[in-house]
C-alpha cells in the first residue's frame, strides 16, 4: 500500500563524491536521496547538505537527511528519516511544523511496524533485508520473506533496505516490495549514474512483467 516510486538511494561516503551522486539522481528522476554522514561533524553535514538541497531544489527529487533534524531545518530540505534510537516522529514534528515535509522512520520488526502507524510517518524503512555492513553494529538480516511480511502488517508506504542490488533486486520485489533503499549499489560505483538507471532498469522490468 502507500506511495509507489521504485527506488531511494541513500548517499553515505560514496566513491565518486556526493555531489555527483546527487546530479545523478536528479537526472535520473530518484523520487528520494537521502543524505546518510554516520560520525561526522554537524557542520561538515550541514555543508553537504545546503549543497544537495540546492541541487535537489525544484526538481522531482525529495532531499532527504538522515538524523539530524536541526540539520534538515537549516537547510530546508523535503523531510528527516529517524531510527529507532533517534529523536521520535512528534519531537521532530514539533521542532519542524513547516507544511509538506517528509518523516520517513526505521522499523525491524512486526512489533515496531504496527507502532509505527501511531505516529503517522510519511513511510517506513524495513530491513536490513540481506547482510549489510553500512550500519555499524548491523541489526540482523530478515530475508525478503520476514520482510515482506513485516510490511504486510502495516498500511504505511513501506521501502526495503539493507544489502539490495541488481542480483538480488528481483527477488525483493517478487516478494511484494514496489520501493527499495541501496546505499553500496551506488555509492560503491564509480559511476553513480550508470548505477541508478540499472537499478531502475531492472525495477521496471519486473513491475512490467508483473502488470
Amino acid at each position: 500500500m502507500g506511495e509507489r516510486f521504485g527506488l531511494y538511494l541513500v548517499l553515505s561516503n560514496p566513491v565518486a563524491g556526493y555531489e555527483k551522486c546527487a546530479e545523478a539522481a536528479v537526472a535520473e528522476g530518484v523520487r528520494y536521496l537521502q543524505l546518510r554522514m554516520k560520525g561526522a561533524a554537524q557542520q561538515e553535514v550541514l555543508a553537504v547538505a545546503r549543497r544537495l538541497r540546492t541541487m535537489t531544489l525544484g526538481t522531482a527529487t525529495r532531499f532527504i537527511v538522515n538524523d539530524e533534524v536541526g540539520v534538515a531545518i537549516a537547510c530546508d530540505a523535503d523531510g528527516v528519516h529517524l531510527g529507532q534510537t533517534d529523536a521520535s516522529i512528534s519531537d521532530a514534528r514539533r521542532r519542524w511544523r513547516t507544511p509538506g515535509k517528509v518523516f520517513g522512520l526505521s522499523t525491524h520488526d512486526e512489533t515496531q511496524a504496527r507502532a509505527a502507524e501511531a505516529v503517522h510517518p510519511s513511510y517506513i524503512g524495513i530491513g536490513p533485508v540481506f547482510p549489510t555492513p553500512t550500519k555499524q553494529p548491523p541489526d540482523p538480516a530478515l530475508g525478503p520473506e520476514r520482510a515482506a511480511n513485516i510490511a504486510r502488517v502495516s498500511p504505511l508506504t513501506t521501502v526495503a533496505i539493507g544489502g539490495i542490488d541488481t542480483s538480488n533486486l528481483p527477488w525483493v520485489l517478487a516478494v511484494g516490495f514496489t520501493n527499495f533503499a541501496v546505499v553500496r549499489a551506488v555509492c560503491g560505483r564509480s559511476d553513480p549514474r550508470t548505477a541508478i538507471s540499472e537499478l531502475q532498469a531492472t525495477w521496471r522490468k519486473v513491475a512490467r512483467q508483473a502488470g
